[in-house]
């Protein structure tokens, strides 16, 4: 029967957290919000609208949305040529799927953004599929981007393990009934990840790869 590793992109695969922060904050900025960076930081991982009214409320001028939104993909997108993988990303990704695990990404980039995270990685052939932002109604916590990678690796939730590095990937995992892999380089507290659902917690995609042998991808 079909494994499933789901994995999601950015601070999992790609080091990118801290530079969707400064764009966020940038765009904030511009808006005339004041938004601490630490507070971006946390939020990130969360689909663009869902941040934007766990940032600033759900009493803001939603109209403004949209802007934000597009502010925020104009800055980011000027870091597209020049994404960098986290230590080990692509090799872990090619030897899982040495490994007989079906590969699926799960992330909330799309379009552009989803092709110059790839381009980093550097794995396409290791991976099978990809559940983006374009394919679900939903973006985490909510279940329903793991349901998808799951549906297009054809593996059943206790055949699969998820990999992420925030809390709002532990509970999308968890809330899909798959069992999930913490990693700390994303910058988010071990003791943040273990409290929504990880079952284990590594360094980075470098450290699951030496310690695979023990890991819940074994």
């Amino acid at each position: 029967m079909t494994r499933a590793a789901v994995f999601d992109v950015d601070g999992t695969l790609a080091d990118t957290n801290h530079l969707h922060v400064t764009a966020w904050w940038e765009a904030f900025r511009q808006a005339g919000h004041q938004v601490p960076m630490h507070a971006v930081h946390r939020a990130v991982g969360l689909p663009s609208t869902d941040l934007i009214a766990h940032l600033l409320g759900e009493d803001r001028d939603t109209s403004r949305d949209a802007e934000l939104s597009a502010a925020h993909k104009t800055l980011y997108g000027q870091y597209f040529d020049r994404l960098p993988a986290l230590p080990d990303a692509g090799r872990l990704l090619e030897r899982l799927h040495d490994d007989g695990w079906t590969v699926v990404l799960a992330t909330s980039a799309g379009g552009a953004e989803l092709g110059a995270l790839r381009r980093a990685i550097d794995a396409d052939q290791a991976i099978s599929a990809t559940a983006s932002a374009d394919d679900v109604d939903e973006g985490k916590p909510a279940p329903e981007p793991v349901e998808h990678a799951l549906e297009l690796a054809g593996a059943p939730a206790d055949r699969a393990v998820f990999v992420g590095d925030t809390v709002w990937d532990m509970r999308a995992a968890t809330r899909a009934g798959v069992r999930c892999v913490g990693l700390l380089c994303g910058g988010i507290p071990r003791a943040d990840l273990t409290e929504a659902g990880a079952v284990a917690v590594y360094d980075d995609p470098a450290h699951l790869l030496a310690s695979l042998a023990e890991s819940p991808l074994a």
